[in-house]
C-alpha cells in the first residue's frame, strides 16, 4: 500500500507542505487507520466509534492521504492542498476535512484534548471507543503535554492512547527515553521501529489493563 499512498502524498505539492514531518507520521497513520482504528466514512460521527486525533497538525500531508485512501473523501481534493478554497489547509480543520477530530497544529493541544475526550466519553457512559493521539517528539517540550502524561496514568485512562513520532527533534532529552517518562507516570508504554507495519501493529494492539498506553515511533532523522 505504501506505493499508493505515495502517489497520493505527491498529488499535494506547494512550498508549505512540510515534507518531512508527513512522511514520519506515514507507517503509524496507516497501520492505525488500515488495522487498528474502528472509524470508517460510514461511522465517522457515530457515538461508538474510535477517535484520532492529529495533534502533530503541522504535518497533515500523510494523514489526508490516508484519509483519502480509506474513502473519506475523493482523492481530487489532494491536488488542491493548501489552495485558496481547498478544505485541505496547511492544518487540518475538523470543520473543513472529514474525518478529523480536531483542529490541530500548534504543539502540545492534541494530548490534553485527548485527555479531555476520554473524561467526556467516561462521562456518557461510553467506555468501548479508543481514542488515540498522535504527537511529535517536538511536543514533549510543551508543559501541556507533561500535564497531560501526568494526570492520565493516575487516572487510570485505559480508552487512552498516544504515538509519539520520534525523530529526535525534541530540544530536551528524557532520562531514560521517551518511554520512561510515561512509565514513570503510570503509563503502559513500548518502542517501536516507526517504519515497521508488523512492529506498529503489534505495539498498537498490546494490552494494558487499568493503564493509558504509549507506543514511541522511532524514526530514523535522515528518513524523517
Amino acid at each position: 500500500m505504501n506505493t499508493e499512498l505515495n502517489r497520493l502524498m505527491a498529488l499535494m505539492t506547494g512550498d508549505e507542505k512540510h515534507g518531512p514531518a508527513a512522511t514520519s507520521t506515514l507507517d503509524a497513520l496507516w497501520v492505525l487507520y488500515d488495522r487498528v482504528l474502528r472509524v470508517t466514512p460510514q461511522t465517522s460521527s457515530a457515538p461508538g466509534r474510535d477517535r484520532f486525533l492529529l495533534s502533530k497538525g503541522h504535518g497533515p500531508m500523510a494523514y489526508y492521504a490516508v484519509l483519502a485512501a480509506k474513502g473519506f473523501f475523493p482523492e481530487e481534493l489532494l491536488a488542491g492542498f493548501g489552495s485558496y478554497e481547498s478544505p485541505l489547509g496547511h492544518h487540518p480543520d475538523r470543520l473543513l476535512v472529514p474525518g478529523a477530530e480536531i483542529g490541530s497544529g500548534s504543539l502540545g493541544h492534541g494530548l490534553p484534548l485527548g485527555v479531555g475526550t476520554v473524561l467526556g466519553l467516561k462521562a456518557q457512559q461510553l467506555t468501548a471507543p479508543r481514542v488515540w493521539v498522535l504527537i511529535g517528539d517536538a511536543e514533549l517540550d510543551e508543559g501541556s503535554v507533561h500535564e497531560a502524561i501526568a494526570y492520565a496514568g493516575p487516572a487510570g485512562l485505559e480508552q487512552l492512547h498516544t504515538v509519539v513520532i520520534d525523530n529526535a527533534s525534541a530540544s530536551y532529552g528524557t532520562p531514560g527515553g521517551i518511554a520512561a517518562r510515561f512509565e514513570a507516570a503510570g503509563w503502559s508504554a513500548l518502542t517501536v521501529d516507526g517504519r515497521d507495519h508488523e512492529e506498529l501493529y503489534g505495539a498498537f494492539t498490546a494490552s494494558h489493563p487499568g493503564r493509558p498506553h504509549a507506543v514511541v515511533a522511532r524514526v530514523e532523522p535522515k528518513n524523517a
